[in-house]
Parts: structure tokens; C-alpha cells; sequence
């Protein structure tokens, strides 16, 4: 079974009342970008940022023509990592653990592990890949030696199948068991969260899912 494997367990109970919350705040059933607004909220910044966005948009309509969903994947995967520098909350906002939606780090042009995971994500949605494939996992990442925080999307083209691991800093799509670098620790959507194998902690949930909430309130705001 591979490690990312990740099942529900007791530990993610107590939450799932505020995940359904959080559901209801941004159904991914019925989400789609909202063009008009999401170009409003462009124009607020600079021609730079604008461009970006229609860039982004075209690239999501392009990549939800492909009858194929892994080369959507491919797509949306090689469209961040390709045009976003990755740089640390602190060197980019200031704070020690910040979440940019989409457009907040198409604006600035850098974002950590986190944004380049959620800006998949979504549009990996917005392109027609079901929610329920679809999850940010913690892990433990071994990088040039050394364990460390990170966050990766992983996508199951079905329930108990192998996931695909997205990552900003392996940007070849691989199988999970093909990362062993890779220690899940927990992972969420906007559907459920979920413990995974590993021993360590990333982080307390609870702290985690509030963040979650109030990132998807400003990116709905902003007419994703």
C-alpha cells in the first residue's frame, strides 16, 4: 500500500463539522471562476498582474479541452511552476505562514510550497477535474539532506489508487511511490481532512483548516 494511502481517522473527526462549513462556503460541486469578477479584481493591480491572469484563465479553458486529465495535470502543474519564483512568506509577506490565493501570488510573482499547491487546485477544478481526486497533502520532505515542511498536491484517479504527486520543487509529475522523499503527514480538500502514516506533525489541523477557510473567502471574493 503506498504511503499516501491516507485514511480517515479520529484525529480528523472533531473537524468535520467545520469542513462542512467551509463546504458550504465554496461548493466545489458548483465552482466555477467567475471571469468578470476575477478580471475586476485584476485590474485593481498592475498590467502585469493582469496579464498573468488572462494567461491563467486561457490556460485553465485550454487545459479543460484536454480529454485526457494527466495532461491536465501537466499543464497546470508546468504553468506555476514555470512562471512563479519560489520564495518564502517572510521574504514575500512579511509573515512567518501566510496563504496567497491565485492571484495574490500572480501579483507578487513568488509564493511558498502552499500557494503553488492551492493555485493547482483550483485550477485543476475550474479545468473539470473532480474535487474528490484532488488533495493538498503535509508532508515531511528529506531536501538536500535535511527534513522540512512541505506541501505537495496529489491526484487519485480513483479512491484507492496510487496518487500523482504535484510538486513545486520535483516538477515531474511522479507516482508517490516514486517520491520517497515524501512523508505524508495529513491531507485536505475541501471535502474532508485526512491523517496520514507518518509519526510527525506539521502542524495542529485545527490551525491549519482556519487558514483554509479564510483563504477560500478571499479567493470566492475574488471570483474564484
Amino acid at each position: 500500500m503506498s504511503r499516501f494511502a491516507i485514511h480517515l481517522s479520529r484525529r480528523a473527526r472533531p473537524v468535520l463539522c467545520a469542513l462542512a462549513c467551509v463546504a458550504g462556503l465554496w461548493s466545489a460541486a458548483a465552482w466555477g471562476w467567475d471571469k468578470d469578477r476575477l478580471t475586476e479584481s485584476a485590474a485593481k493591480l498592475s498590467p502585469r498582474t493582469q496579464a498573468q491572469v488572462r494567461a491563467m484563465i486561457q490556460m485553465a479553458e485550454r487545459a479543460a479541452a484536454l480529454p485526457d486529465e494527466r495532461d491536465r495535470l501537466a499543464l497546470v502543474n508546468n504553468f506555476f511552476n514555470q512562471r512563479i519564483a519560489f520564495k518564502d512568506d517572510m521574504e514575500v509577506w512579511g509573515q512567518i505562514d501566510y496563504w496567497a490565493t491565485p492571484l495574490e501570488m500572480l501579483d507578487k510573482g513568488a509564493g511558498d510550497c502552499e500557494d503553488y499547491a492551492i493555485a493547482k487546485y483550483m485550477s485543476l477544478q475550474s479545468a473539470g477535474v473532480a474535487p474528490a481526486k484532488l488533495r493538498m497533502v503535509y508532508v515531511r520532505a528529506q531536501f538536500q539532506g535535511r527534513p522540512q515542511a512541505h506541501m505537495v498536491l496529489a491526484y487519485y484517479p480513483q479512491p484507492d489508487a496510487e496518487p500523482l504527486i504535484l510538486d513545486n520543487i520535483n516538477p515531474e509529475i511522479r507516482p508517490a511511490s516514486l517520491r520517497p522523499d515524501l512523508t505524508p503527514v495529513f491531507s485536505f480538500n475541501g471535502e474532508g481532512l485526512w491523517t496520514g502514516v507518518g509519526a510527525t506533525t506539521a502542524g495542529n489541523p485545527l490551525v491549519r483548516l482556519s487558514m483554509w477557510r479564510d483563504l477560500l473567502a478571499k479567493a470566492k471574493a475574488e471570483g474564484f
